[in-house]
């Protein structure tokens, strides 16, 4: 590699001719690839329960976070269950737009169907592979389900969000929190 014709003009040129102003950088875009690049990289080298385990882990450790930051502002640590999708839903303004549809009551638990607008929506709108409900949501599902487990404790068995289906004309994920009460504990 020959390197003697380098010398400041040669610099000068190269630079002007590739200069960009910072302001025309895309980081919104540019992390659109490098995720859907994750993602897919992920499902290929370690198989799809890889892939999903490691994204939903992923949201787990945000989810501790903000049940933690909810329990000391708040200085308590024993919620009801729409308190708990209350006060999580006020903290998380900057990142989600929710609201709910219905509420379903079964004997042993109950759902809440709802329409969620999140911050993953619009960055990956135009990107196939991480369309709503695909293995990029269990971010998500990591996030809201271990979060309503630190903040409901005993008070649940279990917690679950799903995706059920892409709403176009409202621009909305609808999804659906299952809660199953400990019904020992609620007594």
């Amino acid at each position: 590699m020959e390197t003697n014709g380098i010398n400041e003009n040669f610099l000068n040129d190269l630079n002007r001719s590739i200069k960009n102003d910072i302001s025309n950088i895309n980081s919104l875009k540019g992390f659109e690839i490098i995720s859907e690049s994750i993602v897919y990289k992920i499902l290929d080298i370690f198989g799809r329960n890889s892939l999903l385990s490691m994204l939903y882990q992923t949201g787990s450790g945000p989810g501790e976070a903000i049940a933690k930051i909810i329990k000391k502002k708040y200085a308590k640590d024993d919620f009801e269950i729409f308190e708990a999708v209350k006060l999580l839903m006020i903290e998380l303004r900057d990142f989600y737009s929710i609201q709910i549809r219905e509420v379903q009551e079964y004997p042993d638990h109950f759902k809440v169907i709802i329409e969620n607008y999140c911050f993953l929506r619009a960055p990956y709108s135009d990107r196939e592979k991480l369309k709503p409900g695909k293995a990029f949501c269990r971010i998500n599902k990591g996030y809201f389900e271990t979060a309503f487990r630190k903040l409901l404790g005993d008070k649940l068995k279990k917690v679950e969000i799903n995706f059920l289906h892409d709403d176009l004309e409202n621009d909305v994920c609808v999804e659906e929190l299952i809660f199953y009460p400990n019904l020992e504990t609620s007594k």
